[in-house]
Formats: structure tokens, sequence, C-alpha cells
């Protein structure tokens, strides 16, 4: 590939963020109808008290929330601030990821992975469920996009990213859903829901074995340190309201961004602790 000229390299990550801000619009569409089991197509674009329709002038990413004060403009209802925090998070995942990456042929499965993981996260904090679509449809799409673009696993062969993508799948979907099966007996209820253990086996699929033992520990650890915090502010009744699925799509998204640096810097400084003359054995 051609380099970019320093000129070009700003306007095209000015174009990622915004391309980044208008799917994160049609993810706010997702987050809420398709809980709802509604068309994500149509109607068009309305609001949810008075049902009017949305002109394109009011439909704009981030401006007409800004605008329109978060206001519906016929019925001057509240619309939440978490469409525009949606678009926002997207626009700038997008362009982070795109900074981080440049263009290589894993960076579109990469934006259309944290589209679907902000999808999930958003509506499980709602409505304390992981959509299908994100979950199971990652689990589907994860091992076609590994065959059909192997880099996504370090991979130059097609097959052997598929069967490495296969593997991150099942030790995903296994981990968790051993947790949930182990849980359900020692606690008789449900310890973890199959939403979780599904989105897991996504992020094997999509990301393979590594990302998997890289999302359980961090996940673990965002989780513990939330109980904390909330045990700290006295908010401990908050902690079975907050779902484990966006801990997940949180440590999935580091996973893109460093996660096999983060582990290169661990081994590296694990392996020199070891050589060290004085350490311990």
């Amino acid at each position: 590939m051609t380099p970019l000229s320093p000129a070009a390299f700003p306007i095209l990550t000015l174009f990622i963020f915004l391309a980044g801000l208008c799917i994160g619009s049609f993810l706010n569409v997702c987050i809420w109808r398709i809980p709802r089991d509604e068309s994500i197509v149509w109607p068009g674009s309305h609001c949810p008290a008075c049902g009017h329709a949305i002109a394109p002038w009011d439909n704009l990413p981030l401006l007409s929330w800004l605008v329109l004060n978060g206001k519906c403009r016929h019925c001057q209802a509240p619309i939440s601030p978490r469409y525009f925090i949606v678009e926002l998070l997207t626009g700038a995942l997008f362009a982070g990821l795109w900074l981080v990456h440049g263009w290589t042929l894993q960076t579109p499965v990469y934006f259309l992975f944290t589209a679907a993981l902000i999808l999930g996260t958003f509506v499980d904090f709602d409505h304390l469920i992981l959509p299908d679509r994100v979950t199971i449809g990652g689990m589907i799409a994860g091992p076609i996009l590994s065959f059909a673009f192997p880099a996504l696993h370090q991979q130059t062969d097609r097959l052997a990213a598929l069967i490495l993508s296969l593997i991150g799948l099942a030790l995903g979907y296994g981990i968790l859903w051993l947790v949930a099966t182990i849980g359900r007996l020692v606690l008789k209820r449900e310890a973890m829901g199959m939403g979780d253990v599904k989105l897991l086996g996504a992020v094997g699929a999509c990301l393979g074995w590594p990302a998997v033992l890289f999302v359980v520990f961090v996940s673990s650890l965002s989780g513990t340190l939330l109980g904390f915090a909330l045990i700290a502010a006295g908010k401990k009744e908050l902690q079975s309201k907050i779902p484990y699925g966006p801990h997940i799509a949180l440590a999935a998204v580091l996973w893109m961004f460093c996660g096999p640096a983060c582990i290169d810097l661990y081994l590296s400084w694990a392996f020199a602790s070891r050589l060290a003359p004085n350490a311990p054995l």
C-alpha cells in the first residue's frame, strides 16, 4: 500500500471519525429497536415520545443533540444523552483503531466488531440481555471473517486462521459455560447469563484464543474494581444491576488496541525477572 502523504493522513482520520459518528447514529436506532423486536429499517427515525418523524437536519450526529439541547423539537421531550455518548464513542474508537493499526486488512473487521460490542453493551445496560445478533452473529461471522482475513490471527494461511478462530470460539464459550454451570450447581441459581457465554465465544471466534485469556483476566479485574468502588461509595446494591457483558466488551476493545503488546510486555518482564542473577526460583 502506498504510504499516505502528511496532508492526507489527518483528512482520512477525520473522515473515519465522521463515518464512526454516522455508524454510531445507526447503532442508536439498533439499541432502541432490537430489544423491542422492531425493524431497524422502517419506519424512519422518530421521537419515541411523540412519534413525530425526525427531519434530516435534526438527525446530524452530535450536532443535532447539542443544537436541540437534548430535546425533541416538536414535543420537547428529553432525548437521552446516551445518543450523544454512543455517537461520540463510536467515532472516537474508529479513529483510535485507525491511528493504532493503520489501514490493514483487519482494521475494517475491528470496526465491525467494535460496533457490535457497542450495540451489545448498551442493550445490556438497558435490558440486561445481549442480542443474539451480536453474540451468535459474532460466533458465526468470526470463522468466516478469519478465513477471509487470516491476518486477524497473524496468519497467512486461511485454514490455519480458521482453525485458530474455532479454537478461540470453543475456548471462549467453554470457559464461561463451565463457570455458569458450576455456579448454578453451587449457588442453586443462575450465576451467569448465557448471553455472556456466547459473547466470549464471539470474542474468541473473531480475535482468537489469546484474546479470550486476556479478556477473561481484564473483564474480571474491571468487574472486581467496580465492585470495590461501589462498596466504598456505599452503593453496594448497584452491583447486581450492572451486567458482566460490558466488562467483556471493554476488555475486547482493549485487546484490539493494545492486547498483544501488553502480553509481549508482560512476558518480557516475566522472563527478564527469571533470568536476573538474584531472581528467586
